[in-house]
């Protein structure tokens, strides 16, 4: 069952929220639940590969190339860290 809730919140923030809520595809409201479950959620009652709530609610927001290569961006940006 649903319910509303009032917060308060510097109108900044808000914009802000919504802009990245809009971008992401998940409503404001979603993602403030999503992120108030995870503080709900008991250590070791969640399975290992299930995301949290938080993390979920942010997947997709970021689209690689279809030409990117995780494992040779890793080692270029490993290289210029440690300078091998």
């Amino acid at each position: 069952m649903n319910a509303k809730l009032t917060l308060t919140i510097e109108k900044s923030v808000i914009k802000q929220a919504k802009e990245y809520a809009e971008s992401t595809g998940v409503s404001l409201s979603k993602m403030i639940e999503n992120y108030l479950k995870s503080f709900s959620i008991q250590p070791g009652s969640r399975n290992k590969n299930e995301l949290s709530p938080l993390i979920e609610s942010m997947k997709g927001s970021f689209k690689a190339p279809s030409n990117f290569d995780y494992k040779q961006e890793l080692k270029s940006q490993l290289s210029k860290k440690y300078g091998s």
